[in-house]
């Protein structure tokens, strides 16, 4: 007969091995080590805030540890990079929004890559705001366009690749490049772009509202437009009247962020991923809540339905750099058609 303890010890870690032993036959991928997820850009900012609620869930599903991971640089494209040249076994993700991956070889960031480098699960969709520092006396947007057209006007922003550095050439084309007196200021992140703006070291800026909400608040920012064909309501903060009241024929396409596994690990971990995020993702009231807060759409989705998704801001960003002069490589090189946007 085995004495007493040893069957104490081997009941303890029957219950131990209990979870595992369900996790184990619930999913075909189980993680034996942590699972890195690249934020190519600084602390703070949209990416990392919206990746930092999503990546708790993750772990608890997958049964392993999720590690963020900032490294930025060069508008996003430093950290996409790295991401995409780690070892292709399911443990490196990466997070951003879709249009940066899905445009950075257009822009000579990054050779040789596109949307189809990646499995993709996307989250929210963030919208761009035109705030500007509370101790300015710019009290509406047309009184901020005026002065973007003939005066001076610094505006704070992660640079040409970030939401807000594409919200600015968004306006910028939306007016017909009437914007000289517009400058742009580039900063290491959403976050220190939107707190340049709140200090009043630059006179604006267009990064996402998920960014600027905290400032607004606190009155630190004085939110003026949110780019968007219908108003951003958010709890605590003035509804934000949308572009299209100042600018009727502002086309807006939904600016979709998420989490990208490249392409080439083995199949188990993409059927993993796929049933977690349906499981676990697809309702997340974490999510649901920190969209309502700052001012984000929850709308998650993956594989080929979030890639139709996701289509309209991919083809709008990538041709709008061809018009603007920014591309050095023709968007139809990776499979965007601009004669259909």
């Amino acid at each position: 007969m085995k004495p007493t303890r040893y069957i104490a010890v081997a009941s303890a870690l029957a219950l131990l091995a209990g979870p595992a032993a369900a996790q184990d036959s619930e999913y075909s991928w189980q993680p034996d080590r942590p699972i890195n997820i690249i934020v190519p850009w600084s602390a703070g900012g949209s990416t990392d805030q919206v990746t930092r609620v999503v990546a708790p869930i993750l772990e608890e599903a997958l049964g392993t540890e999720i590690v963020v991971v900032n490294q930025s640089g060069a508008s996003g494209s430093t950290g996409t990079k790295a991401a995409l040249d780690a070892p292709r076994d399911g443990y490196t993700w990466t997070a951003n929004a879709i249009a940066n991956n899905a445009t950075y070889s257009v822009t000579g960031l990054i050779e040789d890559t596109s949307i189809e480098d990646y499995r993709i699960y996307l989250h929210v969709a963030n919208v761009p705001l035109v705030s500007v520092n509370s101790n300015t006396d710019y009290q509406d947007f047309p009184s901020l366009l005026e002065a973007m057209k003939t005066g001076s006007v610094t505006v704070g922003t992660a640079g040409v690749n970030s939401s807000g550095g594409m919200a600015l050439a968004a306006l910028r084309h939306g007016t017909e490049d009437e914007l000289t007196g517009a400058r742009a200021i580039t900063y290491d992140g959403g976050n220190p772009a939107v707190i340049a703006a709140a200090s009043g070291e630059v006179d604006a800026t267009t990064q996402l509202a998920v960014e600027q909400t905290e400032m607004i608040r606190a009155d630190r920012l004085r939110a003026l437009t949110v780019l968007s064909d219908v108003p951003l309501e958010v709890e605590g903060i003035e509804p934000v009247p949308p572009i299209t009241e100042f600018l009727p024929d502002f086309e807006v396409a939904k600016d979709y962020f998420g989490i990208f596994i490249p392409k080439g690990a083995p199949q188990e971990v993409y059927d993993t991923v796929d049933q977690v995020w349906q499981d676990h993702i697809m309702d997340a009231e974490e999510l649901k809540t920190y969209a309502n807060d700052r001012g984000a759409i929850f709308d998650p989705s993956y594989g080929e339905d979030a890639l139709d998704l996701a289509m309209p801001v991919v083809i709008s960003e990538a041709c709008a750099r061809v018009e603007r002069g920014e591309a050095v490589v023709d968007p139809s090189e990776i499979g965007i058609d601009c004669g259909s946007e």
